[in-house]
């Protein structure tokens, strides 16, 4: 086995952690990860691959998205309860049809 160092650097603690949690979602503890980074840099000579997790979706993001929603209905007609319950029967009477 190669002789080993101890590496340390520092970084923000709520980045560290957060990090920690990504990386123990994917089944690894920060120390591995990281080795599995220095490896990779060395075999493909730079920065190595993505492991990622799909992206959270940000509380603003989501707003925006709900608000443009909002506003695309502001364009449909009301409709009665018995009105759409028409509707949904006459549609069915359709696909029945075929």
């Amino acid at each position: 086995m190669a002789e080993q160092v101890l590496v340390q650097f520092r970084a923000d603690k709520a980045l560290k952690e957060e990090v920690a949690d990504i990386y123990s979602q994917l089944g690894m503890d920060l120390p591995t990860a990281f080795r599995m980074f220095l490896n990779k840099s060395k075999q493909v000579r730079g920065l190595p691959f993505d492991a990622v997790l799909p992206p959270v979706i940000q509380r603003e993001d989501f707003r925006s998205a709900f608000k443009a929603l909002r506003e695309e209905a502001v364009d449909v007609p009301e409709m009665s309860l018995e009105e759409i319950n028409a509707e949904i029967s006459a549609t069915r009477a359709e696909r029945k049809r075929g």
